[in-house]
């Protein structure tokens, strides 16, 4: 059987691997279940420990991109253990600090905005040069973005902002390592998940709910949804893909104008409809 992705023997770097539910997880699983090598990344002391079932027996090493050199000290970490060269990097890390709950946009603090932005943007282009030397010629490097950039939901607060740098960094990126040393940059814009990092949000589940009746299959998205796109992205088969946004979101971001929704907002009192309910 041909090895249609081509991933096997390839060393890709996954940085943000929290717990079993996230992104980076289900990513990395998948591509050791197509014969890669993968080199984990995450935070700290505390977060390793946490992970040590897990990613037992696993390469695993340390990187708080808050830390300014943290990124290049990873990239000679994992050189001095003898993995190299590098086909692939995955940047699936993000924070915000929503201590104090949500306020109007035009109330966040300086020192919030700033922390968020070198986490959970910069720390892309930190790691991207870290690494520019140990990647292999036509390496893969793909981020972790959100479906839509223009919406403007109400419990997400200044994050909407910082995944748009996020998403331009990404595209510069593809732009100053062009045509050398050929890496591309992509982004995979996922729809709302069912993370602990989402949990955290306040009026998250309803939010997500919401979400679910907009997908033309009114189902929402699985993590491995989104972690297939990202294993396609890393893979040569994306190689037309440059500087791009793969939006993944069951179709969420076309389908404002549902009927079921225009009616529950118009006439709520109606009830679901069906059968069974007298006004359907």
């Amino acid at each position: 059987m041909t090895d249609f992705l081509n991933l096997s023997g390839k060393t890709i770097v996954v940085a943000g691997v929290a717990n079993k539910k996230s992104v980076a997880w289900f990513t990395a699983k998948t591509l050791e279940e197509q014969g890669a090598t993968v080199i984990y990344s995450v935070r700290s002391e505390a977060r390793k420990a946490s992970l040590t079932k897990l990613l037992a027996d696993k390469p695993v090493f340390l990187c708080d991109v808050e830390e300014e050199g943290a990124a290049t000290q990873l990239a000679a970490d994992i050189a001095a253990a003898g993995f190299g060269p590098i086909h692939g990097l995955v940047h699936s890390i993000a924070f915000a600090n929503y201590s104090e709950g949500f306020k109007a946009f035009e109330e966040t603090k300086r020192a919030d905005f700033l922390q968020a932005t070198a986490i959970s943007a910069f720390s892309l282009v930190e790691l991207a040069n870290a690494f520019k030397p140990h990647f292999a010629p036509g390496a893969s490097v793909v981020s972790i973005g959100i479906s839509s950039l223009t919406v403007t939901p109400d419990n997400y607060g200044y994050m909407g902002p910082i995944k748009a740098a996020l998403d331009s960094a990404s595209r510069f990126l593809a732009k100053s390592f062009n045509p050398q040393p050929g890496v591309r940059f992509n982004v995979v814009g996922s729809g709302p998940l069912k993370t602990s990092a989402s949990a955290g949000i306040p009026g998250y589940l309803e939010s997500y709910l919401y979400s679910e009746k907009l997908t033309f299959r009114k189902q929402n998205l699985a993590t491995q949804e989104v972690a297939n796109t990202v294993v396609f992205l890393l893979s040569e088969r994306s190689s037309g893909h440059n500087g791009s946004t793969l939006v993944v979101d069951a179709g969420l971001g076309s389908n404002f104008y549902d009927a079921e929704i225009i009616r529950l907002a118009m006439r709520p009192e109606t009830g679901p409809a069906g059968p069974g309910n007298p006004n359907s």
